[in-house]
């Protein structure tokens, strides 16, 4: 009998750090000799996270839309192309953060591919600090963060380390009254015992609520640097960036030369220094972007730069 890829489905609202479980994921499943395939969704036309995804991995990309709307048919052919072009242990899909993980999981459990995949679970990482604040959120938005924690197989707390002994609590209480029983951790990077990943077990699931990322009104934006700026002057800039900016990616160059590959999410930017040669340029995913006034902003960076 044929053996079954294991499949992982990486769920979690936009910037919750998918991509940085995704690169743990991939060092655990090369240290035991196994290999692997990524099949990665992203709302733009441009593809940053991919970036991560090491070039022996076999690698499928949907972008420019959300797996469980716009590309949903798209979804079974490359979920089939991937298994019947390698012969993998393990594939982890890692949904846009827009994405209701039980259409991805609906996906895997087509005819066509029951034959082909066994689903491990669905893996919820949720930043800790954004889920508090949650209320400040579109009534849209809320939901689908609910959904994501409602419907995981386990749940990942992440960016908890400057929370209070209150605020863990409350994650704790959410955790057992949204989906009682579930297996959770409070942690920071997505830092978790991957074993136990690959031994959970898909629940039964009640209908969910459908959440799209048109409903949710979240719109992507790219803006392309001419050059270096000056990190100051940028991260002044960023500091007075509208709150409806959910995620930015992208890679930016310095004063040093220096080019790095940058993240910012719920108003934290993070910087991880690249020695490739990568186009310079930001993804903006966010609600109501409004790219007329992002324009002007940035063209003011790189102006007051040289």
């Amino acid at each position: 009998m044929k053996k079954k890829t294991n499949v992982i489905i990486l769920a979690g609202f936009l910037g919750s750090g998918k991509t940085t479980l995704l690169k743990q994921l991939l060092k655990y499943e090369k240290a035991h000799n196994h290999k692997t395939g990524v099949l990665m969704n992203e709302l733009g036309t441009v593809s940053i996270d991919s970036d991560a995804v090491p070039g022996d991995v076999p690698l499928k990309e949907l972008l420019n839309g959300c797996i469980c709307c716009s590309l949903s048919d798209q979804l079974e052919k490359q979920l089939w192309s991937l298994c019947k072009e390698n012969e993998l242990d393990t594939l982890i899909i890692e949904a846009t953060g827009a994405a209701h993980p039980i259409d991805v999981l609906d996906a895997c459990l087509s005819p066509y591919l029951l034959e082909d995949l066994h689903v491990s679970g669905i893996i919820s990482i949720m930043d800790a600090t954004r889920w508090l604040d949650r209320d400040k959120m579109n009534v849209q938005a809320k939901m689908l963060m609910l959904e994501q924690i409602k419907h995981a197989d386990f749940i990942i707390w992440n960016k908890t380390g400057s929370l209070s002994v209150e605020q863990k609590s409350v994650l704790e209480s959410d955790a057992k009254r949204l989906n009682d029983g579930t297996p959770y951790v409070l942690t920071d990077y997505s830092i978790v015992e991957l074993s136990q990943l690959f031994s959970l077990s898909v629940k039964e699931r009640s209908e969910h609520q459908p959440v799209t990322a048109e409903k949710l009104k979240v719109k992507t934006w790219m803006y392309t640097f001419q050059g270096p700026v000056k990190k100051d002057v940028f991260e002044n800039w960023l500091r007075e960036a509208p709150s409806s900016i959910y995620r930015i990616k992208g890679y930016i160059k310095y004063e040093d030369q220096q080019i790095y590959l940058f993240q910012y999410s719920y108003g934290l930017p993070s910087y991880e220094k690249e020695i490739m040669k990568m186009p310079l340029r930001l993804v903006f995913i966010g609600e109501n972007l409004d790219v007329e006034t992002l324009t002007k902003g940035l063209q003011d960076v790189e102006r007051m730069s040289k």
